[in-house]
């Protein structure tokens, strides 16, 4: 267990660490003065307005998962929904997908809301992040199809033969998974109720009474991901002239470093650049770019998530005396 939990911290940090390597190898000293400068002499009212935008991204949230628990009979504060989401992103940055975990299980500590039904609302929550990543993806290949393709495709190597074998041991797994429910075994009451509380989870959104409010936060949230992105262009005058058929391409990529390393550490940077070389933007003010946006966004949630996991405790601990 131990070695599990070193694998997930250690290994995406590792990944991090090289593309920053190769992002120092691949720039003269001069150019690496350039980025630090770019990164100091930022417009920091455009950095204060993506940082805005991208806590209003994880206010709505907050908000809007409480319309997946509404369905399933809980309630919770809105102000815990809010610091959860915050601790999740914090936690994030250490373990990758480690938030998710925790989000749950403070919901439980703090509103009682059973672990399983919790963490299948937010799996519900990602699968439609995937889905309107998608729509994104799709969007920058509209626009930039070529270089979206490649990118992926040197991203992620198809191979049939891997994907056959990948297919036939999930099949023999699901097989494993329905000989063993038939029989009976220590803790099958306590495994099955886990695994309803997720189905429960996933399908809220079908007893939904809001249906379309939260296809509309969704649609805020993922607005408010490319516009914190976006208005990073005014912070360096080499990128001022770009426009969304270039920023939208370069945004996807870094949307998929993120999940790669811990909060994309040298791989969102390293990504976002080399898009952006491909609309002729100098290696140097096309990495400051990127550590610009990282950098902001990182900044604002390690202090958000911070003081939210500070806050938590204490909030709560106010009402209870309330």
């Amino acid at each position: 267990m131990q070695f599990r939990s070193f694998f997930k911290t250690f290994v995406p940090l590792a990944i991090g660490i090289l593309f920053i390597y190769l992002s120092l190898r691949q720039t003269t000293p001069e150019q690496q003065q350039e980025i630090w400068q770019n990164i100091k002499e930022a417009d920091l009212s455009f950095v204060t307005l993506s940082i805005f935008f991208g806590l209003l991204s994880h206010l709505s949230r907050a908000y809007r998962w409480r319309y997946l628990l509404k369905p399933l009979g809980y309630r919770p504060r809105l102000i815990n929904c809010i610091l959860t989401v915050f601790v999740t992103y914090l936690a994030n940055l250490g373990i990758p997908r480690s938030g998710e975990v925790l989000r749950a299980s403070l919901m439980w500590n703090y509103e009682k809301i059973p672990f399983e039904k919790s963490f299948g609302t937010i799996v519900l929550e990602r699968l439609v992040d995937l889905f309107l990543l998608g729509v994104v993806v799709v969007l920058a290949l509209i626009l930039q199809f070529d270089l979206i393709w490649n990118a992926l495709s040197n991203a992620i190597q198809f191979d049939p033969k891997s994907v056959g074998w990948s297919l036939g041991i999930v099949w023999l797994l699901i097989l494993g998974l329905r000989q063993l429910w038939k029989k009976s075994f220590a803790g099958k009451e306590r495994l099955q109720k886990f695994i309803s509380g997720i189905r429960d989870g996933l399908l809220s959104f079908r007893l939904m009474d809001q249906k379309l409010a939260f296809v509309a936060h969704s649609l805020f949230i993922w607005t408010m991901y490319v516009a914190m992105f976006y208005v990073i262009k005014w912070t360096l005058p080499e990128t001022v002239h770009l426009g969304l058929e270039a920023l939208l391409p370069a945004f996807v990529i870094g949307a998929l470093a993120i999940s790669t390393t811990n909060g994309g550490i040298g791989v969102y940077p390293f990504g976002v650049a080399l898009i952006l070389q491909s609309f002729a933007i100098a290696q140097a003010p096309s990495l400051s770019f990127g550590w610009i946006i990282w950098t902001a966004q990182t900044v604002m949630i390690i202090l958000a998530g911070g003081l939210s996991f500070v806050l938590l405790p204490l909030v709560n601990r106010l009402q209870a005396k309330a």
